[in-house]
């Protein structure tokens, strides 16, 4: 499998920055950690110790995760990710901050270490229970 890619970074910086935006993470774990510390899931735990205060501290929060359970819509022998988290950010800037300073890159080890693949949506926000974001209703 291949390793997580790095950061695209230019997509990420040319996109509007009009307010907040979901960073959907689809994820699987390697069996066994690179550095032999537990397993993958072992190591992406060490990672969110470090990178969740971050989050917090820019104004983002964690809205949901959870493990796939199998497909209910499509290819039913698509290949499930192992864990799916939803982070909300302030801002496209906040993001981008936050993954490229020297603090997440200390605990960003860990996550290469844990995660054999690793995809991550930029979305934007275009309805929210919580009462932010775009102009487009909810579907009911």
């Amino acid at each position: 499998m291949p390793l997580p890619t790095p950061l695209n970074e230019t997509l990420v910086r040319d996109l509007p920055d009009n307010g907040p935006v979901v960073m959907v993470n689809f994820l699987r774990f390697r069996e066994r950690s690179i550095d032999g510390d537990g397993t993958g899931w072992d190591a992406y735990v060490r990672y969110s110790a470090n990178t969740v205060p971050m989050i917090k501290a820019l104004g983002g929060a964690i809205l949901w995760s959870g493990n796939p359970e199998g497909v209910a819509f499509g290819d039913p022998s698509t290949r499930l990710w192992d864990y799916i988290v939803l982070v909300r950010y302030p801002s496209r800037a906040a993001f981008l901050s936050m993954v490229t300073s020297p603090d997440y890159a200390r605990g960003d080890v860990h996550r290469e270490n844990g995660v054999e693949d690793h995809l991550i949506l930029a979305s934007t926000e275009t309805y929210s229970k919580f009462g932010v974001g775009g102009d487009r209703p909810a579907a009911n």
